[in-house]
């Protein structure tokens, strides 16, 4: 059988980003029967209706073609002031249009938040599993995957911390599981 294909979705730009270095490290964990694969947020420009459609910049058709050609996705962000990055809510609201044609309904998506105080991005997770609702998207249920005193969980761009990795690698069979409830059209 085919490996699952995940797309990653990192909500931080930063060179030494702390969700790209989560992203990273799963996708060299050699998780069985997944095949993540990582795209740049970092050339998705503003989010502007006029641009939408046949007119959307060549970033947003490839964002948009990634999430369609994906199975599941992998989505972390960084909380910022109490809420997911803007980088993230961005490419959000391009990826659901335009309306009616969201490459992100029905597709499964294990969310991640990140923080370096100990709730770790628990109200940016909740504002994001809103939003995937709200657009269609089917957010796996099961407990929050957030990950505090990321700062020190983190050596040479890669997560070192190994029950966090258990915890994040039992999220990510969840979100296989959830895929293939998808593909069986199977509801909740």
């Amino acid at each position: 059988m085919a490996n699952d294909k995940i797309l990653g979705l990192s909500g931080s730009l930063r060179s030494h980003s702390y969700c790209t270095a989560v992203l990273k490290t799963i996708q060299e964990s050699a998780l069985t029967g997944v095949e993540l694969t990582i795209h740049s947020l970092a050339d998705i420009p503003l989010y502007n209706q006029d641009e939408d459609g046949d007119r959307s910049p060549a970033s947003i058709k490839a964002l948009r073609e990634a999430i369609r050609q994906s199975d599941g996705i992998i989505m972390i962000s960084p909380e910022y002031n109490h809420g997911m990055s803007g980088v993230l809510k961005n490419a959000l609201d391009w990826a659901s249009r335009p309306y009616g044609a969201s490459s992100l309904a029905g597709k499964p998506v294990l969310t991640m938040t990140t923080s370096p105080a100990f709730t770790g991005g628990v109200r940016a997770q909740t504002q994001m599993n809103e939003t995937l609702l709200s657009i269609q998207a089917w957010p796996v249920p099961r407990a929050q995957t957030v990950i505090g005193s990321i700062h020190e969980k983190i050596r040479d761009d890669r997560l070192v911390d190994e029950v966090t990795l258990g915890f994040i690698k039992n999220g990510v069979v969840a979100l296989q599981g959830e895929i293939v409830r998808v593909r069986n059209h199977v509801t909740r």
